[in-house]
């Protein structure tokens, strides 16, 4: 079986060191939209991008710490761990979390540890929670959790795991924003180190049961984040203490997000559509906790 579970989650962590610095910073600022002006009717860069897109002003977006160092989360290293033999077009991503210990700095040398923290049976899926701990000299920086469903790999008889649904959220949003995506977007965003051909290669995109190539479930997860902390957070990236969301749907480059948001006490829960498609659902269950 391509799946030994046991054998997974006894596996030694993977540890080594990561560093990035202000280009990598920018990259990925520039791969979910930033120095964009939302204000269709001016051709000039909006002044507060500059925090996400100039070296002298650079703050760095909490998501960022999904692919600081090592491109995805742990993702396609965690597919190589022992137990671990699938196909990388089952592969889908299903729901990511971020916890923040202490803002991110611009450029920094870390270490980080991965391991497989579960492995869940769905029946027609199987289900693992890939873990990536992150610390440098001055302590722990961060933790990514990435939930990653294996599509026909499921019913080895294991534990079916707790359920990501929430509860949907009370009244009308707060604000509503919309953020159209660049037909060149994946393209853009893979140079953050997410190689996957899922979100480039049209013949790849066919054999995984796609029309086209897709936008990263990450670059979405990014292009969120920032709208809510433009929006609600006063562009304070430092109030972000931790983000997570589930992958309900997928995005195609050159579609526009509908992003709803409900400010609640310390958090913020969001939902987010894609418009051309009758508001498809595309992350549900999302919650920014703040300070």
């Amino acid at each position: 079986m391509p799946i030994d579970a046991a054998k997974a989650l006894a596996a030694e962590s993977r540890t080594g060191e990561i560093s990035w610095n202000s280009k990598d910073v920018q990259l990925y600022h520039l791969g979910i939209g930033a120095g964009a002006n939302p204000d269709k009717d001016s051709p000039a860069t909006d002044p507060d991008e500059l925090r996400y897109t100039l070296e002298s002003r650079l703050h760095v977006l909490p998501s960022f710490a999904t692919v600081a160092g090592s491109g995805s989360p742990g993702v396609i290293s965690g597919l190589s761990m022992p137990g671990i033999e699938v196909d990388l077009a089952r592969v889908l991503h299903g729901g990511q979390s971020v916890v923040l210990q202490r803002p991110i700095p611009a450029t920094g040398t870390a270490t980080a540890t991965h391991r497989i923290a579960a492995v869940y049976d769905k029946g027609k899926a199987a289900v693992l929670v890939l873990r990536t701990e992150v610390a440098d000299a001055e302590g722990p920086l961060w933790t990514n959790d990435s939930q990653i469903f294996i599509r026909g790999e499921g019913g080895f008889g294991g534990d079916r795991g707790p359920s990501a649904r929430l509860e949907p959220p009370a009244g009308e949003p707060a604000r509503i924003v919309e953020r159209p995506i660049r037909e060149d977007q994946a393209l853009l965003y893979r140079l953050s180190g997410d190689w996957n051909p899922l979100h480039a290669d049209p013949e790849f995109a066919k054999v995984a049961g796609f029309e086209r190539p897709i936008l990263h479930g990450l670059c979405t997860y990014g292009v969120t984040l920032k709208a809510v902390v433009d929006t609600l957070l006063g562009g304070d990236v430092t109030r972000v203490r931790s983000y997570v969301t589930r992958f309900a749907g997928v995005v195609y480059p050159g579609e526009t997000l509908r992003i709803r948001m409900w400010a609640e006490e310390g958090s913020v829960r969001v939902a987010v559509s894609a418009i051309e498609r009758d508001d498809a659902p595309v992350l549900a269950d999302t919650v920014v906790e703040h300070t």
